[in-house]
């Protein structure tokens, strides 16, 4: 809803009179609003966009024109995009009937045109993004992405934005190695556990993470250490020389917090927290 106020002039014999100052409200018939099927995201993740817009009016708007960010902020003068539309992903739907795929131009900014909703009516537009290098990084980070919406005898332009945060959760990989590749019988074999958490949260005991593996040969006896501290069987794993399977307990396994870092060229880089825990013994 917009307010305007209005006056009129009147001119004679050399002359000026002003009336008086009347005001009133123009109705928007069109409302948007935007919506992230998933209110979070994760480097690299996909972020699903749905964007509804409603006709209150008795008159069908066409031509319309949806301009999409991408989340764009001001970077070094310039700007940063952590998003980028997934070509191709876009749909589009006339009270709830799927339409031809509109005209689209990838950007940034994402660009859709050709939009119509009947009077009375509404259109959803659902799209694709992805998360890229630009994306904000850290416990406080975030994404506000803003549509604005044009063309089609609207008296203004009419907005809809969405904020998402960063995951703030622990996200872990793990990688094994083994050494000497070659081992005589009898001789010492070690498996290397490397783990890396490059989430925002530390893996903590209440995350109850736990490493199993069957050693294949079976190893017998075994020293375990996790980051170069010895554990002690029963307490922090447990092991079986018969069947040649290991498990550490659950909880024991912590993992600290990944660190971000913005570049010069305005991306970001992840460097992980890790923690190592290696399994010695006879072959």
């Amino acid at each position: 809803m917009a307010q305007f106020t209005n006056y009129a002039t009147l001119s004679y014999n050399g002359g000026i009179t002003d009336s008086n100052t009347v005001t009133g409200e123009l109705l928007e018939t069109l409302t948007a609003s935007k919506t992230a099927v998933m209110d979070d995201y994760t480097a690299k993740d996909d972020v699903t966009y749905v964007l509804s817009l409603v006709n209150s009016g008795t008159a069908a708007l066409t031509g319309l024109t949806v301009t999409d960010d991408l989340g764009a902020y001001l970077f070094d003068q310039g700007e940063a995009y952590p998003l980028v539309y997934n070509e191709g992903s876009i749909r589009y739907y006339v009270n709830g009937v799927l339409q031809t795929a509109p005209e689209v131009t990838a950007g940034p900014p994402l660009v859709i045109r050709g939009i119509s909703v009947p009077a009375g009516g509404n259109v959803l537009l659902i799209y694709e993004t992805t998360v890229t290098n630009y994306a904000p990084l850290g416990l406080e980070a975030s994404i506000t992405n803003r549509a604005v919406v044009t063309g089609g005898g609207l008296s203004s332009p009419v907005a809809a934005e969405e904020t998402i945060n960063m995951e703030l959760r622990a996200d872990l990989s793990i990688s094994k190695a083994v050494c000497p590749a070659v081992v005589t019988e009898n001789g010492q074999l070690t498996y290397t556990f490397v783990i890396e958490n490059t989430g925002s949260l530390a893996a903590g005991a209440a995350d109850e993470a736990v490493l199993t593996d069957t050693f294949d040969p079976k190893l017998d006896p075994i020293a375990v250490t996790f980051n170069g501290t010895l554990w002690t069987e029963g307490v922090q794993y447990t092991y079986d020389p018969d069947s040649g399977r290991f498990a550490t307990l659950a909880g024991r396994i912590t993992v600290p917090a990944a660190s971000y870092t913005q570049n010069a060229d305005g991306t970001w880089t992840v460097k992980p927290g890790v923690s190592v825990l290696t399994v010695t013994g006879t072959v």
